[in-house]
């Protein structure tokens, strides 16, 4: 059998067990797996990496308990923005697109975007007319927003009046997907509602192609989480290919690089999902908490959500090198 395999992330954020009910924890965990199941059905079939990430995201932009699509967190004026962009590793083509508001799947219409678009991002109602131009479902805003992220927006609003505080709130936590084919081609795409309590207008690293999102073939797919302004400063993404390819770190210390750079200047939450062209995947976050999962041709899936669960992963990556 040909080697393929896909690795997911459905956020990382600073988190402590006793702040995470056992109820969420199984809504987290079974998220992941039915979107890793998504994007693996995909591959196994013998379909490309770029339909396999879609798939993969678009399980988890249906799903209420990630920050991604429906469920996402909302802005300053209480509404929803999604960024979302895909990349091709085989053609370095990419998609893209910032400030969505209606767009039921954002890296649907992001891949659309890269197979049709001679431009690579498209923003706000330029890109719904393109959704609408190329018949893609779109959902008003009952859609999208569910009670616990009203509930989060309005406790933001009040402490943010409480402090005079303006500065954008938590709930970053973007979902991604990473994956090779058994044509040997790598992609990955990157979806975020963004931050809670946002500026109307904040674009973050999800659309930012080498920032939040990047894949090239016979080097490495990368989707990042976390505070996009420090990731886009960082162009952590791209950061992580430049390692491999130009200084010859290994995947699993390109990513561990990736998390830590200018940690001084670059403050905040940081995630990061990795892929190479072998298929092995790296999980680098300064969270503590990531949700993630990994699944390879006769493997078993993997999903885990604490950092205490790292050391699972690790043996069976050992595994898989033998």
């Amino acid at each position: 059998m040909k080697k393929f395999a896909i690795a997911i992330h459905g956020g990382a954020e600073s988190i402590k067990h006793s702040e995470l009910d056992q109820k969420t924890e199984k809504l987290y965990r079974q998220g992941l797996a039915d979107a890793l199941k998504d994007g693996y059905d995909v591959l196994e079939k013998g379909g490309s990496a770029l339909d396999a990430v879609e798939a993969a995201v678009n399980s988890m932009e249906r799903n209420p308990v990630f920050n991604a699509g429906r469920g996402a967190s909302l802005t300053q004026r209480g509404e929803n923005e999604f960024d979302a962009a895909i990349m091709d590793g085989n053609t370095l083509r990419v998609g893209a697109v910032g400030g969505v508001r209606y767009v039921q799947h954002p890296i649907t219409l992001a891949k659309v975007i890269l197979q049709k678009c001679d431009h690579c991002l498209l923003v706000g109602t330029g890109a719904e007319e393109y959704a609408l131009a190329n018949n893609l479902p779109l959902k008003g805003p009952e859609y999208f927003v569910t009670p616990e992220k009203d509930e989060a927006w309005r406790e933001k609003q009040h402490k943010r009046l409480e402090v005079k505080k303006t500065m954008p709130g938590s709930m970053s936590d973007t979902v991604g997907a990473v994956a090779l084919d058994i044509n040997g081609n790598l992609a990955a795409a990157t979806s975020t509602g963004g931050l809670t309590d946002q500026l109307k207008g904040r674009v973050g690293d999800t659309p930012i192609i080498g920032g939040g999102t990047f894949a090239a073939n016979k080097v490495c797919a990368v989707s990042c989480t976390g505070e996009g302004e420090a990731i886009m400063r960082g162009v952590l993404a791209h950061e992580v290919y430049a390692m491999m390819k130009y200084a010859g770190n290994s995947l699993h210390a390109a990513t561990d690089k990736a998390i830590e750079l200018h940690a001084d200047k670059l403050k905040g939450d940081r995630g990061i999902l990795s892929m190479d062209a072998a298929g092995k995947a790296a999980f680098g976050f300064n969270t503590g908490f990531m949700k993630r999962g990994y699944w390879a041709a006769d493997e078993e899936p993997f999903v885990a959500l604490w950092e205490s669960e790292k050391g699972k992963k690790a043996v069976k990556q050992k595994e898989m090198e033998k």
